[in-house]
């Protein structure tokens, strides 16, 4: 993935999957997609052994959580570095903006930055 800067969040949550909670640090983009109306987000969980001792390298559903929310997603293979790709087709579990005040605000105090 590029800079922390062009992704939408990067940080710690909680992954509830398979009767399991794992606390896992994450790198996730998302984008809306104005023609079915979805948002979809994607990104990768940094290398966990706990992950990786439950899932084995397997696919499987799961929730995200956040401090700013929670939403369903699918923890897909893992990469070469054993990083898992998690996806979503939701509102994301973290906040992005939804009024022009929101985008404006970001702008600004990346300006700033």
């Amino acid at each position: 993935m590029s800079d922390d800067h062009d992704l939408d969040y990067s940080g710690e949550g909680t992954l509830v999957c398979r009767g399991k909670e794992i606390a896992v640090g994450v790198k996730i983009k998302g984008y809306f997609q104005p023609l079915n109306g979805f948002y979809t987000w994607y990104g990768r969980i940094d290398k966990n052994d706990a992950l990786g001792t439950l899932l084995a390298g397997r696919r499987t559903v799961a929730v995200f959580v956040t401090p700013e929310g929670r939403a369903e997603c699918v923890v897909g293979d893992p990469d070469f570095w054993d990083r898992y790709r998690i996806t979503g087709t939701s509102r994301p579990p973290y906040h992005i903006p939804t009024t022009l005040e929101d985008v404006e605000s970001i702008a600004e105090s990346e300006h700033h930055s």
